[in-house]
């Protein structure tokens, strides 16, 4: 059924509320209009679907102009919703080092600086868009899950990740050389996004950022930015690349070697056996203090899930952070998935990859209007969390957010038939 405006959720109205300034009130109003329907909308999310969730909705023509024309800034929205997370857990972040201090054995010499480790992630995800011909940005990208180059979108997303809260940063379109020459754009590599993500993400003060990226992203260029802000870095490697060895046969006394062959000659004993973070599987870790060529000075971490299996199944990872066990290594590892979460839910639970627009510049807004969403739903579910006391899904946070309003709108329609309305213009309203 369609929910009046008029039926907002309380909470969905003061979140709503913080960007007002940021929009005319024809643009607030669609601004409200999408959000809702983004969590209410079980369907398809396509600009269709988000108007059928409203009663007494607006025209598709003007939802579509509000998305590609109308005069408004993506990017201030994003600073807006970073600038207000920073400042909820700023006391979170103080509250956390107090406890730790407070916790510390009492002990000759100077105590053990508290640690808030807050993480920066970054990845990207392919969107296919099979029927998506006239589709600005359109390019042909690799599909982990076809495992394949299929026609479509490539975003480029990064999220921040602070005491077990989480905030996505500006989703950003990747276009391919070719693509940009053809629509006459400045081409920017992937390298190039992530690099100014790194170089201008702005942390909660007092605690300390690690980026955390897959091989993809295992670059100098980004290990130098993250060592310039002062920043840890850990990134997945390939098995192809090279790492310095100790051997004293060689002139310098080192040798560079390729990374599955230095795997290759460890036994057994080389290896610790480990639970995964966030699980009860076992692994077996090796770690090595090493340079990786066009790396700095790292941590080398090598798993297998078994040793019987074979040693092209290894992943490997490289670390800056020096002083790391094999155990905190694998916990920096295990974080990362955090960002295939959010792609996961902001396809099911919000349509993120279901739109059909044609303009780069609407695509990207209704990008941003769907993180807009699920920071809502984020700070809901930590609501919920506190309130019901146990782990809450961002998939649970919608589905309650969409219960309050069937809520609301039932109360609503008794409130009417008290009034003396007549059902046929109620019917009206709804069936509209």
């Amino acid at each position: 059924m369609p929910v009046p405006i008029i039926c907002l959720d309380e909470h969905v109205r003061h979140f709503a509320e913080r960007f007002r300034k940021l929009f005319s009130k024809p643009q607030y109003q669609y601004l409200v209009i999408v959000l809702l329907g983004l969590m209410l909308c079980e369907g398809r999310r396509t600009l269709s679907g988000l108007l059928c969730q409203i009663a007494d909705r607006p025209s598709l023509a003007g939802l579509s102009r509000f998305l590609s024309e109308a005069p408004w800034e993506a990017a201030t929205v994003v600073t807006l919703w970073l600038r207000h997370f920073r400042e909820m857990m700023q006391p979170k972040v103080a509250a956390e080092l107090q406890r730790q201090r407070q916790e510390q054995p009492k002990r000759r010499g100077r105590p053990k600086q508290p640690v808030v480790t807050g993480y920066l992630i970054g990845d990207d995800s392919t969107i296919e868009k099979r029927k998506g011909k006239k589709m600005e940005g359109l390019g042909r990208h690799h599909s982990t899950t076809q495992d394949k180059r299929v026609p479509g979108h490539s975003l480029v997303e990064s999220l921040y990740v602070l005491l077990g809260q989480r905030c996505p940063l500006a989703p950003q379109l990747y276009r391919q050389q070719a693509v940009c020459k053809a629509e006459g754009v400045p081409f920017a590599s992937k390298i190039d996004l992530m690099e100014t993500v790194i170089r201008t993400f702005e942390p909660v003060a007092g605690t300390v950022t690690h980026i955390l990226l897959d091989t993809w992203y295992s670059a100098k260029r980004l290990w130098r930015a993250a060592r310039e802000r002062g920043f840890l870095i850990t990134s997945g490697l390939k098995s192809n690349r090279w790492l310095r060895v100790e051997d004293p046969s060689a002139p310098q006394g080192w040798r560079w070697q390729r990374l599955s062959d230095y795997t290759a000659q460890l036994s057994a004993s080389d290896y610790i056996q480990l639970k995964w973070p966030k699980g009860d599987d076992d692994v077996y870790v090796h770690v090595v203090t090493t340079r990786v060529r066009k790396l700095y000075s790292c941590q080398v971490v090598i798993v297998r899930l078994s040793l019987d299996a074979p040693v092209s199944q290894a992943r490997y990872w490289a670390s800056s952070d020096l002083e790391a066990s094999p155990q905190m290594l694998l916990a920096h590892i295990a974080a990362r998935w955090d960002i295939e979460v959010l792609f996961a839910d902001g396809k099911e639970e919000l349509g993120l990859d279901q739109y059909q627009l044609m303009s780069a510049t609407a695509l990207v807004r209704f990008w941003t209007l769907a993180m807009l969403a699920y920071v809502f739903l984020e700070e809901e579910r930590h609501r919920l969390q506190e309130q019901w006391q146990r782990h809450v899904t961002i998939g649970e946070a919608r589905r309650q957010i969409q219960r309050r309003h069937r809520r609301h709108v039932l109360d609503w329609l008794h409130g009417q038939f008290q009034s003396g309305v007549e059902p046929d213009a109620l019917y009206e309203l709804l069936s509209a």
